[in-house]
């Protein structure tokens, strides 16, 4: 076990309100789980001396500047705004009044049965595999817990931002629930100044024929930690369409997990990462079919240059009951670097007989005779490396649903190819 998961129990000890039994329940799995090595394979490709050498403290009840982190503005896009302030939700920036349908509120303030009813979705959505996931469940402090009832359909989109100082270590939980025949779309992203660690954990309850239109950017470059995830529970009918974008740091690590506990849940994930300089981005997508009839459609690009390494590990589950199920998995990669990494390791594990899955992974460099032809016409070399890689990822920004989301992270994402130099 290292210092920092040592510091991290003895910090949990002493926290006693209505979390305390999922916090024993943490701490009780951190005490009997190993700190992963490169034997440990959902860290293989990993290392984690990010975690290990990182100096970040946590701040306990302090005054939230918000002068010095504030959400980054996002032009045409008006949002009900969530910001966690170095693991503290700030309230003064959420809008006095809300849609009817739509409750936020912190889990301490709920009615005892309704932080009960909270407590069994913590339960049943986040797998506990996650070794930061249980550090989370033991360190977060303002869990917030976001509702929409039954037939509702909240137009204007939540977004929940997580923002650290220097030097802070911080961890922050939501829980989205959405009742039966409800319609939301969720927007999370995370920014940093400097060293710090974070981690960020939201997770999704759709109930049946809900939609969840869902995104999470993870565009944090330089020094910091940033681990999370999102994780859906689909029931009978409900859609989601997600889209994750992200950046490397020092060290980026996103967990999805996707679970069709109902009949006919239809799921899309589209993800594309750019990495640059000695970034690191770990991405891992689980989807579990344990209902029948569910689809799932998956899509993963990545662009990685320079001394830059992606892991990508997506696995689909199909479990005994879960006939009729329509699967796809597929992660194309372009290293326009040699010295440039990815580990990429799609997995299908099947137990129904009537299914139809497809799983496929590519690893290319970059089209030297395209590159070639674009120069020969008058464009420069670095545009014409533009030019290629945009269209590889653009087919996935295309695909967005909302516009103003696709307006703003086009220009940033054209930006980071023009700084990727092809060797």
């Amino acid at each position: 076990m290292s210092e920092w998961l040592e510091s991290a129990i003895t910090r949990a000890q002493g926290m006693d309100d209505w979390l305390a039994p999922k916090r024993a329940h943490a701490l009780d799995v951190l005490a009997k789980t190993p700190w992963p090595t490169r034997k440990t394979e959902a860290w293989r490709y990993t290392p984690l001396r990010s975690v290990e050498r990182s100096t970040a403290k946590t701040i306990a009840n302090s005054a939230i500047n918000t002068a010095v982190l504030t959400p980054t503005q996002i032009t045409d896009l008006s949002a009900i705004e969530l910001v966690f302030v170095n693991g503290q939700f700030d309230s003064t920036q959420l809008s006095s009044e809300l849609p009817a349908g739509l409750s936020v509120s912190l889990g301490r303030d709920l009615a005892t049965s309704d932080q009960a009813d909270a407590l069994r979705v913590f339960a049943a959505v986040k797998p506990e595999r996650h070794l930061f996931g249980l550090v989370n469940d033991a360190l977060a402090q303002d869990v917030l817990v976001v509702s929409v009832a039954e037939g509702v359909h909240i137009d204007q989109p939540i977004r929940i931002s997580s923002l650290s100082n220097q030097g802070v270590e911080s961890h922050t939980r939501v829980l989205v629930s959405l009742a039966a025949g409800s319609r939301l779309t969720v927007i999370e992203d995370s920014a940093s100044q400097g060293d710090s660690l974070t981690t960020a954990f939201v997770e999704y309850q759709v109930g049946s024929t809900a939609q969840l239109e869902h995104y999470r950017f993870a565009l944090q470059i330089g020094s910091n930690v940033s681990i999370g995830g999102s994780h859906f529970n689909l029931f009978d009918h409900a859609k989601m369409h997600s889209t994750l974008v992200g950046f490397g740091s020092d060290l980026s690590r996103l967990d999805t997990d996707i679970i069709h506990a109902g009949e006919y849940a239809d799921a899309k994930l589209n993800a594309m990462y750019l990495l640059d300089g000695k970034e690191l981005f770990d991405l891992h997508a689980t989807v579990e079919h344990a209902s029948p009839n569910g689809t799932t459609e998956e899509n993963v690009r990545g662009i990685v240059a320079d001394r830059a390494r992606a892991v990508f590990n997506g696995r689909i589950h199909i479990h005994r009951d879960a006939q009729k199920t329509l699967a796809e998995l597929n992660n194309r990669n372009l290293l326009l670097s040699d010295k440039a990494e990815i580990n990429t390791k799609p997995e299908l594990e099947i137990y129904a007989d009537d299914v139809k899955c497809a799983h496929g992974a590519t690893v290319a460099q970059i089209d030297k005779q395209a590159l070639y032809y674009l120069q020969t016409r008058g464009v420069s070399r670095s545009k014409a490396q533009v030019m290629l890689n945009f269209g590889f990822i653009n087919e996935l920004i295309d695909l967005m649903p909302n516009a103003a989301l696709a307006e703003w992270v086009r220009p940033m994402i054209r930006e980071r190819f023009l700084q990727m130099e092809v060797n």
